[in-house]
């Protein structure tokens, strides 16, 4: 027998062409010119001969499939079997390529099997030839279909009917559901239907233990098969005799619901499943007409599209994680009968599917987490650079290609740093500003605009903390004027000063470092300080909210204490666990790359949970941080800082406490 395979190069086509190669004659594959290549591949992938598989150019838009007369003239009379497998399967993909693919394709592979006289034309259509029919499908239904508004939908049903009606050779159609990975490798080529969700079970899994039940939702009918099932049936219902002019449904007849899918697969990846799962039929009794005016307000917009696009799900994808239609396969178990072919539990094969994605397609692994893909020629501007956490991170940003503007208030400083980003084969531009002073401000803004054109990333690192106890301020009202003066009106001055050109090029960073003491909410001695990095904290949320769809991003650090000349006057501090600059400098690394609202430690995070819940239980703690950490001979304003000793209760507490401002 000879075989004739449209698609044969795609996922579906690669595991019939392996099983096709187990029997006798010649296989020819449709490949465009541009692709020849995967001809050669699909041969070692089969471990055949190479005249066992034959490329044949053309193009499934052109008329006849674009094969050569001299093709033609070779192949007419001599393929028995025509499989009709190229198709677009993206939902992402435009209405007019799905027309021209899926239907003028067909069309075209219609009339190309017809002219070479071809003894049966198979085609491989889908379940969405059956729109959103609500009920149970038959094999022998095709104009029950409902629902076809979605260009796929329409495409795949008018393209099965162009074959039912117009193909004047004998015929059989095939209908797949869902088509996962292989059941046994997992192997895949891209993501689709639930693979979308596993990006959500797998940020769960990171948040949470996976004994921890979760609230979701039941959904309608998600209906998958993997690979090599359906590669295995239409290998075997294709060669089986008296079965033309018929249509199989390679469906899982047990479908499950969304619901009961998205446990399977959290089980498979180990994490927290729903327990109770909320069956979206209870909200029938509200109008569609009311629901559709609720979906469509532009905030739930916003909203629904911030979140599928934070995941990668394309909004069409949950119409097909939603079908009410279930696929009746008497026809299909009939013909399979006998074969030993028989489609596996989902349970069974599922931890194969997660295997597989986790190491082969998991979107994160296609991004470029390094801070040199990142920054390399991009602008970014570092205020407080001479030194500690500044300098940390004008350094590594240099070495990853950054062009890194170097601010602070002493150029000679700044010009040693330049030295050292010089000689690591850095690019730096160094500018003296007193970041609490507006007037220095407005004019290192007005010359970065003018001689860089714009800047890409802003650092607000420059700042100042006072450790004092409000018993020892009620004299100093100057404490709060000018933390609030250089952490907060300074910062928020060059935010505003450069804001204009990031709005305009609709791109820009702001990174603001923030104290641990913000979120942990309660922090004794620290009030001017806490309450300075409080202020930026609120702006930048609010600023962040106004440039939401205009991709400027806000990223907050709440740093836990580093060891930088900041910390100096306070001796005890030398017996505290703190961060280095470069560790912390790091974490300018990681907002940078990863863009998140905020970062944090886990004991800060920890503390802002017990502050929300259990307000008085953090108060009575810091409380005695409080007492077991006195103030300062500076803060008391004695002349120089007496050192002593840290205590055993001292050492202790700080280091249950790392990282927190004692």
């Amino acid at each position: 027998m000879n075989y004739f395979v449209t698609g044969g190069t795609g996922f579906i086509g690669r595991f019939l062409i392996q099983n096709l190669c187990k029997r006798d004659g010649t296989i020819y594959v449709l490949v465009r010119k541009s692709s020849k290549h995967k001809i050669q591949t699909l041969i070692e992938q089969c471990g055949v001969d190479k005249d066992k598989i034959v490329g044949i150019t053309g193009d499934l838009s052109k008329k006849r499939l674009g094969v050569s007369a001299k093709d033609m003239k070779a192949l007419t009379g001599k393929i028995d079997h025509f499989y009709h497998l190229g198709a677009i399967y993206d939902l992402k993909a435009d209405a007019e390529s799905q027309e021209l693919t899926n239907v003028e394709g067909t069309r075209n592979a219609v009339t190309c099997a017809e002219q070479l006289q071809a003894k049966c034309f198979h085609l491989a259509s889908s379940i969405a030839a059956a729109g959103l029919y609500r009920g149970t499908f038959r094999e022998d239904m095709f104009d029950e279909a409902e629902g076809l508004k979605h260009p796929y939908f329409r495409t795949k049903h008018v393209s099965e009917g162009i074959v039912r009606k117009e193909c004047s050779i004998p015929w059989r159609v095939y209908r797949p559901a869902m088509v996962v990975g292989h059941s046994k490798t997992g192997e895949m080529d891209k993501i689709d239907g639930p693979y979308y969700f596993f990006k959500v079970l797998q940020k769960f899994r990171r948040m949470l233990p996976p004994w921890v039940s979760l609230i979701g939702i039941e959904g309608g009918q998600m209906n998958i098969v993997p690979v090599d099932y359906v590669a295995d049936a239409i290998d075997h219902i294709s060669h089986k005799p008296k079965l033309d002019n018929t249509c199989f449904h390679l469906t899982d007849p047990n479908s499950k619901r969304v619901g009961e899918v998205l446990n399977i697969f959290a089980e498979a990846g180990h994490a927290p499943r729903m327990a109770l799962r909320i069956d979206t039929r209870m909200f029938a009794f509200i109008p569609d007409s009311i629901r559709g005016m609720l979906s469509n307000l532009p905030p739930i917009k916003r909203i629904m599209q911030a979140v599928l696009g934070d995941f990668g799900i394309p909004a069409d994808a949950l119409k097909f994680a939603n079908m009410p239609t279930r696929y009746d396969t008497r026809e299909t178990e009939r013909a399979l009968k006998g074969s030993g072919i028989k489609l596996p539990e989902l349970e069974e094969y599922a931890p194969a599917i997660w295997d597989y994605w986790e190491r082969k397609l998991d979107p994160d692994l296609f991004k470029d987490r390094t801070l040199k893909g990142n920054v390399a020629g991009k602008i970014v501007v570092i205020t407080g650079a001479s030194s500690g956490i500044g300098k940390a991170a004008a350094l590594q940003l240099a070495e990853a290609g950054a062009q890194v503007v170097l601010v602070a208030r002493s150029i000679e400083k700044l010009e040693e740093t330049q030295k050292e980003i010089k000689a690591g084969g850095g690019v730096s531009f160094a500018y003296p500003c007193d970041v609490s002073d507006m007037e220095s401000c407005d004019k290192l803004v007005e010359t970065v605009l003018k001689n860089h054109g714009h800047v890409d990333v802003l650092i607000n690192n420059a700042g100042r903390s006072i450790r004092r106890s409000l018993e020892l301020t009620f004299d100093r009202f100057h404490d709060f004027e000018r933390t609030m003066q250089l952490n907060y009106f300074g910062a928020i001055r060059l935010v505003m000063g450069f804001a204009p050109a990031m709005l305009e090029r609709r791109q820009g960073h702001v990174i603001n470092i923030s104290s641990i003491a913000v979120i942990v909410g309660t922090s004794p001695r620290f009030s001017a300080y806490a309450a300075s990095k409080s202020a930026l904290d609120a702006f930048s949320r609010s600023a962040a909210a106004e440039f939401s769809d205009r991709n400027i991003a806000f990223t907050t650090i709440n740093m836990p204490l580093v060891r930088t000349p900041m910390i100096g006057p306070t001796s005890i501090y030398q017996a505290v666990p703190t961060l280095t600059p470069e560790e912390a400098a790091n974490m300018i690394g990681e907002a940078i790359v990863k863009r998140p609202k905020r970062i944090a430690t886990p004991l800060g995070i920890t503390m802002q949970v017990l502050n929300a819940i259990m307000p008085k239980a953090t108060e009575i703690i810091m409380n005695m941080v409080f007492k077991t950490f006195p103030d300062s001979s500076a803060a008391k304003g004695a002349e120089g800082e007496a050192k002593t000793e840290a205590s055993a209760e001292q050492v202790a507490l700080a280091a249950v406490l790392k990282g927190i401002h004692v």
